[in-house]
Formats: structure tokens, sequence, C-alpha cells
């Protein structure tokens, strides 16, 4: 397509002449069509773009005039305008100082049709804080690449270390690009909300959903998982089923025994992203300007640090209800937030539905822990876990066991423990190395 069909084309857009009259006028100007080396869905296409990417007049200022105003107020502002190949701006990304020093991307469509991608984290708290935003013309590959490359500038070359995201393909080419030594998670809540639409019409559909979800939810080592997998498949005729086979090509993405090596901050789905687009619908909506939206941005982003200082407050000068006799319960009391410190205390609680027995000793001592658990269908029973404590060891022989290695076919299974990080020289900052986008 010529330069100088692509202006008549735009002009033409501008004006609001309907696409079919113009793809007329220019079969007409040619002779016949087949003179023409493009189609009329190439040329809906081309304007639907146009469209997106031209902004109303004013906003492209707007944004340009409020990142430099920020870069006045704070040298630490950081931001990276792309534009395409006719000098129109393509792609945003900008972060606040305050921001840089922290490590997800979700998506909001504005009256652009443009998607935008607030890069955040999780804090000390456990709230989701910014760490910058993107607006893109386009979710290709191209686009990622360039958003991705723009937040390792921003990051000092500081690439995360674990990504979270949804099962686009686009973004996961791109990762592997950029985040060459990041550990990719493919957000489970997503592939689970898929069941009822990919399985629904199956006879035995409730049994089958039911036994895809104890494979993925109960399963403590690799060979569990794969036994139940392979007994869902072949119990109910689904070795031909195209989205399974693809789930379990990519099972060392989103299956959790395959992903217990890895730390990511308590974040095996994308929820905290989608939580994000209600706290946006309170400053924006489709209709919304980028013009309005930079001055509403700074709110948003103010009622983010109100509500961090709120909580660091209340952390420092309050004390939590403290529900055992336990002395590490008290003396954690200290060291945590409030809102990190509520989550250590439910498996305080926890604690006293299990009882242990210690099989072995040596430099690891072994124990057999019996918990009391009830399952979704409100009924209650006994699950043995093997718990191992002792030096560094430790970790080698879990990994072994829960990969099937030795002793894996044993009836016990060695523990889940559910960590917490918290960096209390720096009780204001939380080192969150994982991207969820």
């Amino acid at each position: 397509m010529s330069t100088s069909i692509r202006k008549k084309l735009e002009l033409n857009s501008d004006y609001r002449i309907r696409i079919n009259k113009t793809y007329h006028s220019l079969i007409v100007q040619a002779g016949e069509p087949e003179k023409l080396d493009f189609d009329e869905t190439d040329v809906r296409n081309y304007i639907a773009d146009y469209k997106r990417l031209k902004l109303v007049q004013g906003d492209a200022q707007a944004m340009y005039d409020y990142f430099c105003h920020m870069q006045m107020k704070n040298p630490n502002f950081f931001y990276l305008i792309d534009f395409d190949d006719e000098a129109r701006l393509r792609i945003f990304f900008w972060a606040d100082a305050r921001s840089r020093g922290r490590y997800y991307v979700t998506y909001l469509t504005n009256r652009y049709d443009m998607p935008f991608a607030p890069f955040m984290a999780v804090n000390h708290h456990g709230q989701s804080v910014f760490l910058g935003c993107g607006l893109l013309a386009d979710e290709t590959t191209e686009s990622f690449v360039w958003l991705f490359h723009a937040w390792l500038t921003c990051m000092s070359g500081q690439a995360p270390l674990a990504i979270v995201t949804d099962q686009r393909k686009a973004m996961q080419i791109a990762i592997t690009q950029v985040f060459t030594q990041a550990r990719h998670r493919l957000c489970l809540w997503h592939i689970m909300q898929k069941v009822p639409q990919k399985l629904n019409g199956y006879i035995e559909y409730k049994s089958t959903k039911r036994a895809m979800e104890a494979a993925v939810y109960d399963s403590l080592r690799v060979n569990e998982f794969e036994q139940a997998w392979r007994e869902m498949i072949d119990d109910h005729g689904l070795r031909n089923n195209e989205w399974l086979q693809s789930l379990y090509d990519e099972k060392e993405k989103w299956i959790p025994i395959y992903l217990r090596d890895t730390f990511f901050a308590g974040m095996s789905t994308t929820q905290r992203s989608e939580s994000m687009n209600a706290f946006f619908d309170v400053y924006v909506h489709s209709q919304t300007t980028l013009s309005e939206f930079v001055s509403k941005y700074t709110l948003i982003l103010n009622d983010k640090h109100q509500k961090e200082a709120k909580a660091d407050f209340h952390s420092r000068h309050s004390e939590p209800v403290i529900k055992t006799r336990c002395f590490y319960e008290k003396q954690l009391s200290t060291i945590y937030t409030h809102n990190i410190f509520k989550k250590f205390q439910v498996e305080v609680e926890e604690m006293f539905s299990c009882s242990s027995t210690k099989i072995s000793e040596g430099s690891i001592a072994t124990y057999i822990v019996k918990e009391r658990v009830t399952t979704a269908e409100n009924i209650s029973r006994i699950v043995d876990y093997e718990v191992l404590y002792g030096g560094t060891e430790v970790e080698d022989q879990q990994d072994d066991m829960m990969r099937g290695g030795k002793d894996s076919n044993e009836l016990s299974r060695p523990y889940d423990f559910q960590s917490i990080v918290l960096d209390n020289d720096s009780p204001a900052e939380y080192p969150c190395t994982q991207l969820v986008v």
C-alpha cells in the first residue's frame, strides 16, 4: 500500500467517509480490483489501526507535558516513547521515582483501544503497588518486547526472577526473548476457569472436573500428578482432547507441584491484576481521554501511597492479637507487618490440627505428620505428610522425593511449607522480584 493511498485512507477516515465507498473509489482509480495489492479487509485493518493510534488533539502534548513536569520534580522519574513509521506515538512507558525502587502487567482499554499496562508489585503489607505504566498500540510480540526492554532500562537491567501471565502467546514469546532467566508461570485460575467451557460437553463432566482438580491441587509429588492425570484421561476417554493435551505439554508452567522450587511471593494467578481493574474503574472509564487520564493518574498513585502509609502507621503503633501461647507467635508479631503476620498466624492455628511422630533420627530427622483436613465436599479426612528436619541437605532430599525419586512409592508425602519473606532491615520496602503479567 503506497504512501499516497494511506494518506487518502486517513483523510477519508477523518471526514467519516464509509470504508466501502473509499475502497470502491480506489478500484475505480486503479481500473480493476486485480491492480490493487490489497483488498477491502486490508483497508479496514489499516483504518482501524489509524484510529487507534490517532490521539485526540492535546492528548499527546498532555502526556509529554506530564512526563516533563514529573521529571522536573524528581530526576528519577523515567519515561520512554516509541513512534511508528508515520511518526505517530505507538507505545508509552513511565515509572515514578518511588516505583523504581520496587518490583505485573494487567490491561485496561481506553477510548483509543490501546491496551493500558500498569506494572505492579506486592509490598510488605501484601498490597498491590504501582511500578510503572505502559500504553500499547497493539498486543503483538514486537510491542511486548519493546515494553519489557523499557522495563529493564528503567530498572537498571534488573530482570524479574519469576513472571505470572495468562496464556497470551505474543507475551510468552516476548518473555523468552527479554527475560531469558525468569521462571514463567501461567495463571492457574485462568486455566481452571476454562474447564466448564472445554469439558462441559462430556457426559461425565462433573466427575471429570473433580478428577482434574484432584490431580492439579492435591498432588504433592510429580509421580502422583502423572498417575492422577493419566487415570483421568483413561477413565473418561479424553485421549483425543486437544485442550487437555496442550495443557499437559505445558504442565511445568502451571501445575503447582512443578513450581515449588521457585518463590512466587504467594502468587499463582493473575487475580491481583484483575482486582486492579476494579480499582481503576473508580477513576477512569472507556471514554476517558489521555489528557484527563494523566491528571487522574496522580490521584490514583497518591491513593495507593496513602493506603500503604496508613498500613505502615498501624503496624508500627499497634500490636496484633496473640491467639496462642506459642513463644514464636509473639516473637514474629514484632517482626512482620500486621497483614503478613495474619497469614503466618493462620498457619500457627492450623498447626493444632496436626500430630507428629518421629520415625528416624540422624543428620536429617524424619517425621510423619497427620493433619485433619476438610475437602470441598465438606468431608473430613486424615492426610499423612512426611517432614524432613535438619541441615541444608534437606532441600535436596525433599526435591528428590517430590520428583518421584527415592522412597517415592511410600504413602507418606513431603510436607508443603509456605514461606513468607520479610526484609526487616528495610521495613518500608518489600524486595519483591516477581512480575505478574
